[in-house]
């Protein structure tokens, strides 16, 4: 499976790894992700629709990022950490991919128009993640972690 080699790869790299589970790093995370969602809003309304998808990417990224280091795995890539909330935690990826996929497009490259109205949906889709995503790990317990751990090993 290409999946697995990708993982596997970056394993082999110490760019995705088992470590010590943290809260506290896992409370940094929320953090930003916090800041970056209320950023994204600011930016939203001073028009600066660019700047506003990529923080409403990185809200839902670094929310990700603290599920992650709460149980115990650093990922260094932004693909594989998208790849495990499916493969590890069972968790629908889609609007975190479509989030980054629109990042990159807004960031990186131009001739296009970007839509207020496509920003507004993106942080909508942010804002439903990131709920999303506190109410799972509000509920993840020390079997849970375990549990986890043991699915990244086999990923």
């Amino acid at each position: 499976m290409k999946t697995s080699n990708f993982l596997n790869k970056l394993k082999k790299e110490k760019k995705l790894e088992l470590i010590e589970p943290s809260r506290e790093v896992r409370e940094s995370y929320l953090k930003k992700s916090e800041s970056n969602l209320v950023s994204a809003k600011i930016l939203l309304k001073s028009n600066m629709l660019e700047e506003s998808v990529s923080l409403a990417y990185y809200s839902m990224y670094h929310i990700l990022i603290a599920l992650l280091f709460y149980v115990g795995i650093k990922s260094e890539n932004h693909t594989a950490s998208i790849v495990l909330l499916k493969e590890v935690f069972n968790i629908d990826n889609f609007s975190i991919k479509e989030a980054k996929k629109e990042r990159i497009d807004k960031q990186y490259y131009t001739g296009f128009e970007i839509k207020r109205k496509d920003v507004e949906d993106t942080i909508e889709k942010a804002e439903n993640f990131i709920s999303e995503m506190i109410d799972f790990i509000s509920k993840v317990n020390n079997e849970d972690i375990r549990e986890y751990r043991k699915r990244f090993e086999k990923s």
